[in-house]
């Protein structure tokens, strides 16, 4: 049975660190209110003279150095993001021009916001069993920098910029993904979101003085379907692989705060001592959470060949998303 597997991992974070201590003087917050509500301490910003694109061919290119394998012989690049370069083209279509990877190939962005690294390893999963392509990149990226009100202490404490990524291909092994599992809610899309900018509200003077082009949130009703949500989605993918909470070796699980992953720890019965997490060091940097912490993972060896590997995330939409994947 021909299977995808994860042939290598890479991130790219940019240089720039913005501790607590930094907010602290820009938004009436401390370090101690902080950490106690979202376990994070400090995130990265992407320096004004750079783009998704330049961070997301960074994590490509480490990606395929891992693996040992030459960009230009990746045939598809899917780029999850919701801080894109511009409206169009596809940001994955700047990647693919800075990676020189094969120029007639397939490059195109999917919009899941947190979800969005998790969905589209399902489109590369179907994509590499099908033989349609045989080396798919998959970018998680966010500049969320760029789209938050750094006075609003609501939302400037949660996110940071980042991205990671993986160059999936073909198994006839026993290691790779097992199954991914794609869910949305369209009811819940105005607790999370960012309204102006598109064709429903485009971006105006007005718009921009009632500061609606920076990101929304209802933090309240995020975090209870965060943790319902991504508890069930991960429970229906082990479930289809006939395993168990026990079988389960890692969760790497979108780091949007720690109070979100204790939650889903204890709705899946899995201790928090097997949820790798860097939201301390990263904070949210939506879809390129899951990819990145899944890279410091395999950077400090916390895998082993047979190691049931489970991936869950929840973003705007609401979308979220899970898989399981044997390492």
């Amino acid at each position: 049975m021909i299977r995808s597997r994860i042939a290598g991992t890479g991130r790219a974070v940019p240089a720039q660190i913005m501790t607590n201590a930094d907010l602290s003087k820009m938004v009436d917050t401390s370090d101690a209110w902080i950490v106690e509500r979202t376990g994070i301490r400090q995130r990265h910003i992407l320096e004004p003279s750079r783009a998704a694109s330049d961070l997301a061919a960074d994590a490509g290119r480490a990606a395929c150095a891992r693996a040992g394998v030459d960009p230009s012989t990746v045939d598809c690049i899917i780029v999850g993001t919701v801080t894109g370069d511009c409206p169009f083209p596809a940001t994955a279509t700047f990647v693919q021009k800075k990676l020189g990877a094969a120029p007639n190939g397939c490059a195109f962005d999917l919009s899941a916001a947190c979800a969005g690294f998790l969905y589209g390893v399902s489109i590369a999963d179907a994509f590499i069993r099908t033989g349609q392509f045989k080396r798919v990149l998959v970018v998680g990226v966010e500049v969320l920098s760029r789209i938050i009100d750094w006075t609003d202490r609501a939302t400037c404490v949660l996110f940071g910029d980042a991205a990671g990524a993986v160059l999936m291909t073909a198994s006839d092994g026993p290691s790779g993904l097992l199954s991914t599992h794609l869910f949305a809610d369209g009811a819940q899309a105005e607790i999370l979101w960012q309204p102006v900018g598109g064709s429903r509200e485009p971006l105006t003077p007005e718009a921009v003085a009632a500061k609606r082009h920076f990101v929304q949130m209802n933090g309240r009703e995020v975090y209870k379907h965060a943790v319902r949500n991504m508890a069930a989605g991960a429970r229906i993918a082990l479930d289809a692989n006939g395993l168990t909470p026990d079988d389960v070796t890692w969760v790497i699980a979108h780091q949007a705060n720690i109070r979100i992953l204790e939650g889903v720890s204890e709705r899946v019965n899995i201790p928090m001592e097997r949820f790798f997490t860097n939201v301390d060091r990263y904070g949210n940097t939506s879809s390129a959470s899951v990819p990145t912490a899944l890279d410091e993972a395999v950077e400090q060896g916390k895998f082993k060949p047979g190691d049931i590997l489970l991936f869950a995330a929840l973003g705007g939409g609401l979308a979220w998303a899970s898989g399981v994947a044997r390492w």
